[in-house]
């Protein structure tokens, strides 16, 4: 008999095959605009659920999962989860550094085909450092569920001089010099044949530049960052504060729960709706056979690279640490890596990665808790590849050489964007405009590679929920000792507890102790024969 959680297996995957069947087959009939939208509505509504308790969920659970450590075992936990982070997107950079330039699939006959791209915005990478940042603390919370804030350039007003009233000449004085100036003009037209028009024709005035100054927008999605730095301070101060605080710790437990508990409900119509976004994906694409020719060796480097570290690099450092079989580690995580593939947002993915972490791995909820929902925000290993091939793709394209201190640029610069990009569909295309503008290169050629980033984004998108897995085994592992110890502990102070209140005599034997016990000579006398 096929166990539940294999037939939602069985589900999703048949979900995926009929999506790229159905999205193949539909494309024969050239479907318009309004069938594309049919098709993908279902999958809409999907996505809808998700992200509909995104929100719940990172702050129920990180509060819930942190209120349950002691602040030592946080701080150990954090900084174990944060040096794999780290780690893992450098390696995921170098690798996608070194395909390009092995490959080198960027050609300016490429460009060529393409043509020019359209996307110019203006940007400064330091804008976009500081922007994380401000996201990291926001100033309201109730504004950061629903925005982050981000920097624009806008063009500066003019400046308008004031006149002063007192200054302003008499409307006679005026008129009277202005017929004596028209004098003067018609005299020396007769005379000389000299124009005011042939005057102001042979004077050229620079024109004035454009000036842009910064301003601060409320925009885009849901602010992460701010709101896992403000639950994770919340989590630990509940931790410290013990007994006080077991209401609202209950409370968050219990909300926890319920979320996850609406999320099992969610996940059977799934599949349905994986098959409808994929289907929808590929009735939306123009000319297929144009797109994979032109750009097919790019794809092939991005997908290539995703593989050598989504089935070479992460395995092996996660039996490195651990001992353990990857493999079997990741055949467990297939349900969430086809919803991360189906779905293209490792936000949307948490709940089922959740799930499978903990019931098919056996990995503490209190690490899970921890390290998955900060790992979709912070741990983006796909992301970091795709960028740093996408960003020397397109330098390659535009015939530009990057010297070593460039590369290195690329790298640092796409390690350090991809913690701070949004964890929702082609969120990377944002990032990518900065690690352009920090190497020079033409920000509106972003344009030109948007074409395949619905297949990429989904590619790279399962590779980062598949690395927030393999992190939450290893920071699991190495935690294992603090984790046992502190469940030695709590478990001390429940037998502590639980003696003292056996202890405690109940009303019966008070009576027994206060009848035998105490007065035993009531019971003499209640056993001398009357």
């Amino acid at each position: 008999m096929i166990q539940k959680e294999n037939l939602l297996l069985i589900l999703t995957v048949l979900g995926v095959l009929l999506g790229i069947f159905i999205g193949l087959l539909a494309r024969l009939a050239d479907p318009d605009v309004d069938a594309v939208m049919l098709v993908s509505f279902p999958g809409e509504l999907l996505m809808n659920m998700l992200k509909m308790l995104i929100l719940p969920l990172i702050i129920s659970s990180l509060i819930s999962g942190l209120a349950q450590l002691d602040a030592k075992a946080s701080g150990k936990l954090g900084g174990r989860a944060m040096v794999y982070y780290f780690t893992t997107t450098v390696i995921a950079s170098i690798i996608g550094i070194v395909l390009v330039v092995t490959i080198h699939p960027g050609d300016p006959s490429i460009r060529a085909g393409l043509g020019s791209g359209t996307t110019e915005n203006k940007v400064s990478t330091l804008d976009a450092f500081l922007d994380i940042f401000r996201n990291l603390l926001p100033e309201n919370l109730v504004v950061a569920c629903f925005y982050s804030v981000s920097t624009y350039y806008v063009k500066a007003p003019p400046l308008v001089e004031k006149v002063d009233p007192s200054m302003t000449p008499d409307a006679n004085v005026t008129e009277n010099a202005t017929e004596v100036v028209l004098s003067i003009v018609d005299q020396l037209d007769a005379d000389y044949n000299i124009s005011i028009d042939n005057m102001t024709a042979n004077e050229t005035e620079e024109p004035e530049k454009e000036k842009y100054v910064r301003e601060l927008r409320y925009g885009g999605s849901t602010n992460v960052l701010g709101l896992i730095i403000f639950c994770i301070a919340f989590g630990v101060i509940l931790s410290s504060m013990h007994e006080r605080a077991r209401v609202m710790t209950d409370f968050f437990f219990i909300l926890n729960e319920v979320v996850m508990t609406m999320v099992g409900i969610i996940m059977w119509y799934a599949p349905f709706g994986i098959m409808c976004l994929i289907a929808g994906k590929l009735m939306e694409i123009d000319d297929m056979a144009k797109t994979i020719r032109q750009l097919g060796v790019y794809m092939v480097t991005v997908i290539v690279g995703l593989i050598i570290h989504g089935v070479g690099v992460l395995p092996l450092i996660y039996f490195v640490i651990t001992r353990k079989n990857p493999f079997t580690f990741a055949k467990n995580m297939l349900q969430a890596w086809l919803t991360a593939l189906g779905t293209a947002s490792s936000a949307a993915t948490i709940p089922v990665t959740f799930k499978c972490l903990e019931e098919l791995n056996g990995i503490d909820r209190r690490v899970t808790r921890f390290v998955i929902p900060v790992g979709a925000t912070a741990n983006m290993d796909g992301t970091a590849l795709y960028e740093a091939v996408a960003t020397l793709f397109i330098a390659q394209m535009n015939g530009v050489n990057l010297d070593i201190g460039e590369i290195i640029t690329v790298s640092l610069t796409a390690t350090l964007t991809s913690i701070g990009a949004a964890s929702v569909p082609s969120a990377s295309l944002v990032t990518m405009i900065l690690i352009l503008t920090a190497v020079g290169l033409p920000v509106k050629d972003i344009s030109l590679i948007v074409m395949v980033d619905w297949l990429l984004d989904r590619l790279r998108t399962s590779i980062n929920v598949l690395g927030d897995a393999f992190g939450a085994g290893i920071v699991a592992h190495l935690s294992r000792h603090e984790l046992a110890a502190q469940d030695a502990e709590l478990a001390a102070e429940e037998a502590a507890k639980n003696g003292i209140e056996e202890r405690r005599p109940s009303k019966a034997s008070l009576n027994d102790r206060g009848t035998n016990g105490l007065y035993p000579e009531l019971n003499k006398e209640s056993e001398t024969p009357m």
